[in-house]
């Protein structure tokens, strides 16, 4: 486990809408832009191995570049093999969340990045845990969403799945907006996690004609 003086002060940036990392899951990349190559093999010869996964937002700032969210989550490369074609496919690891700082200047082809872990201090603990959450009950509601998306999923593995990697990876895989992964990252605990979760599964399920089932 990486502990908070190994975080390093300036980590390259993935900006990939959509995509979500959470500290302790895992997120598969498949890496095939020449800059994301290059950033890649840069990352890799560091001892931290680190990544940062973060938002686009907003409209396109001045020169065409989009802005980015405050916050994102870095993520260490555990794992990657090489195509015949010269593509990556990796496994990042969240480490910890992140709050950027200001973009570093210079001829990278990727965005740089200075930041500070500074807040985000339990994403270096312990599995979290969730006291209030009511499993049977949030099943329910899934089961619901999941019919309604015409989704399939293994059930016996969820109803096993400890709190932690069932929020996180539910957040992580379903098909929200990339506004709504970002409020599902800012979660500060696993408990607001859960009920940001619920009450985007709740939105879904009202837009898509079903009632409130679950409070």
């Amino acid at each position: 486990m990486m502990t908070f003086a190994e975080l390093p002060d300036t980590i390259p940036l993935f900006p990939l809408p959509g995509a979500l990392l959470l500290p302790r899951a895992r997120l598969p990349l498949h890496i095939f832009e020449p800059r994301y190559l290059q950033m890649l093999e840069d990352a890799l010869k560091t001892r931290q191995r680190m990544i940062g996964m973060i938002q686009p937002r907003g409209m396109p700032a001045s020169g065409g570049e989009k802005r980015l969210s405050a916050i994102g989550c870095a993520g260490r490369v555990t794992a990657f093999s090489e195509t015949e074609d010269g593509r990556y496919m990796i496994t990042l690891t969240g480490i910890s969340r992140f709050r950027l700082r200001r973009e570093v200047p210079g001829f990278s082809p990727y965005i740089r990045a200075e930041v500070t872990w500074d807040g985000f201090e339990r994403d270096l603990g312990r599995t979290e845990q969730d006291d209030g959450f009511r499993r049977e009950q949030f099943l329910d509601l899934l089961g619901r969403y999941f019919a309604s998306e015409q989704l399939a999923t293994d059930w016996g593995t969820l109803k096993d799945a400890e709190d932690e990697l069932l929020l996180n990876s539910l957040s992580m895989l379903l098909p929200f907006e990339p506004e709504e992964k970002q409020a599902l990252l800012e979660a500060p605990t696993l408990s607001n996690r859960r009920e940001t979760l619920v009450t985007l599964i709740e939105f879904a399920l009202r837009s898509g004609g079903e009632e409130e089932i679950l409070q």
